[in-house]
């Protein structure tokens, strides 16, 4: 199984689609192993989008990202990383396709309502950037039988 990073950011908070985008996520058949609702710094806004870091809209990105409270969540499956990155649809939502999170739920690339890790590399460093190990729970899903083989 693979893990994945996933945060609803400020404006998928503010305007209440937390809810929406968990469902998504476990109609999918994925499962949700942690989780928390926080404001984060600005450091650590700079520490997460660091491979961005030479483009334009870094800064007034990681401002943004720390203005208000995010759900950060870690969720696992099969090839997780490449089906979120579908779900999710394209980072400018005027591109993605109807069904897409962001196609469903929202207008303008800059309110983007949600971040998910586009590498199992990346993956990885975002989930030791916000989870310590002893913050995901272990548990076995009675639907997975019906989900893989």
């Amino acid at each position: 199984m693979e893990r994945t990073f996933i945060a609803v950011k400020p404006d998928g908070v503010q305007r209440g689609l937390c809810g929406e985008i968990i469902k998504r996520f476990e109609q999918r058949g994925f499962r949700l192993v942690a989780a928390k609702f926080m404001q984060a710094s600005e450091d650590h806004m700079k520490n997460h989008y660091l491979d961005l870091k030479d483009m334009p809209f870094y800064g007034g990105l990681c401002k943004y990202m720390s203005s208000g409270p995010v759900l950060a969540m870690v969720w696992e499956g099969q090839s997780i990383v490449k089906l979120v990155r579908m779900m999710l649809g394209e980072t400018n939502p005027a591109d993605s396709k109807p069904g897409s999170i962001r196609g469903d739920l929202c207008i303008n690339i800059g309110r983007n309502i949600i971040h998910g890790s586009d590498t199992l590399e990346n993956a990885k460093k975002e989930v030791d950037l916000w989870f310590k190990a002893e913050e995901f729970v272990a548990y076995t899903p009675c639907g997975q039988p019906w989900l893989y083989e």
